[in-house]
């Protein structure tokens, strides 16, 4: 590593970091064996739930990089470009956050278990999407003839659901790796080219995104229970993932700076981002609470189901915790203005936010798939907890030191961002 602000710094991913990463991988693997040595699906269920929570959670963040990166470049904000090398390595881990995903879903889909139905009889269903891709929900005259099932077959069936998930995981993918690539290249080339490139890609991405992740949250999560629905899921995910992102990107760059990295950024860019932290925060508690009002206000049975099973008391608590960690929290801890500019404070808010969008994700799949006999947290959720955190850091810091430097230097508003004060 050079001077602080030479242009030509580059990050050096080695020392304790990158054996915490490892060994927590390690962790990880020895908590998902431990997990599917257990005798019985109560075990291999737990593990399979915390799987998709946990690579789904990965995957939001890494597109919440992605979304951060398009939305500066399409409204030409000059405050961002010194610190875009951070969301852009979160860009372009989302291929393999995808890829994860993916193995994941198979693997619950097609691995089936034996339960005793409702009615006493034992029926052989898979250890996830339970609800909707069971043998013979959509079959007329079966006995396991499911008419409300039927009704979404279009939408819930196996080729339709990799349709969508192949279809727009690889979208995203893409867009956010070109994006970070052309950002790269822009270093090299030094004219508009790759900007303008880049303003065209936001553009594209920013708008299938847009119509595109409710679909992507609908699928992923909320057909785990497929007989309840709300249309303001998909922005209530949104709204979680976009939180998530940012606070990612904060707690990255107060990490590097302390190691001596990316000494340009001043805390007026910690104040912009404790801002857009802040501001979603308000935002993701506006939809949660309109999403749990109105089905409480209405008191219609075949909703009302989704919170009802939350209430029970395994739930309970966390249902109160979650709201107090993801809204009370940032709401007191960045409400003042002196507040988003003190890099402890915006540290601790973003790890209790990380924190409490793990515990929203929890909340939305685990009363689903395992029920409340199955609530709590034991070696699989903390240990693939651990090995999903080890992923992502080896991964991302990875990608953080192949730029060819950290800071996009040919970027047109770059003076901009280094001259910024709030």
């Amino acid at each position: 590593m050079k001077t602080h602000n030479s242009f030509e710094e580059r990050f050096e991913f080695t020392g304790k970091l990158k054996t915490f990463s490892l060994v927590a991988i390690v962790i990880g693997v020895l908590a998902i064996a431990f997990g599917f040595v257990f005798e019985g699906g109560e075990h291999i269920q737990r593990t399979y739930s915390n799987l998709l929570l946990m690579s789904y959670y990965f995957v939001c963040i890494c597109i919440g990089g992605v979304f951060f990166s398009a939305y500066q470049y399409v409204s030409q904000s000059g405050w961002s470009a010194a610190l875009l090398r951070v969301p852009q390595a979160l860009a372009k881990v989302l291929p393999f956050a995808s890829l994860i995903l993916l193995i994941v879903v198979t693997a619950g889909l097609f691995q089936t278990h034996e339960i005793v139905g409702e009615d006493g009889k034992k029926e052989l269903v898979p250890y996830l999407y339970a609800h909707w891709a069971a043998h013979g929900l959509t079959i007329m005259g079966s006995e396991n003839y499911d008419a409300i099932i039927a009704g979404k077959s279009a939408f819930l069936s196996i080729p339709s659901f990799y349709a969508l998930l192949i279809v727009l995981l690889g979208s995203y993918s893409f867009l956010g790796w070109s994006i970070a690539k052309n950002s790269n290249d822009e270093d090299t080339t030094g004219n508009m080219v790759n900007y303008k490139k880049n303003f065209k890609l936001s553009v594209i991405f920013l708008v299938l995104f847009g119509f595109t992740f409710p679909l992507f949250a609908f699928g992923v999560i909320m057909s785990l229970e497929a007989h309840w629905f709300s249309t303001m899921f998909g922005w209530y995910n949104l709204a979680a993932a976009h939180v998530m992102g940012v606070a990612m990107i904060a707690l990255i760059i107060i990490y590097v700076r302390k190691k001596g990295y990316m000494g340009w950024l001043a805390v007026d860019h910690l104040h912009d981002l404790g801002k857009i932290i802040f501001g979603f925060s308000i935002f993701w508690t506006y939809v949660w609470f309109g999403q749990f009002f109105l089905t409480w206000y209405a008191n219609i049975p075949e909703e009302s189901a989704y919170f009802y099973i939350r209430w029970e008391p395994e739930f309970k608590w966390w249902f109160w915790v979650n709201i107090t960690l993801n809204f009370l929290a940032p709401l007191l801890m960045l409400m003042s203005r002196d507040a988003k500019r003190l890099e402890v404070r915006m540290k601790w808010t973003c790890i209790v936010l990380i924190v409490g969008h793990w515990l929203d994700y929890y909340l939305m799949i685990m009363p689903g798939t395992v029920g409340p006999k199955g609530a709590g947290f034991g070696v699989e959720e903390i240990g693939v907890f651990v090995g999903f955190a080890g992923t992502f850091t080896y991964l991302v810091f990875t990608q953080l030191s192949k730029f060819t430097s950290l800071i996009p230097k040919k970027h047109p508003f770059l003076e901009e961002s280094l001259h910024h004060h709030i």
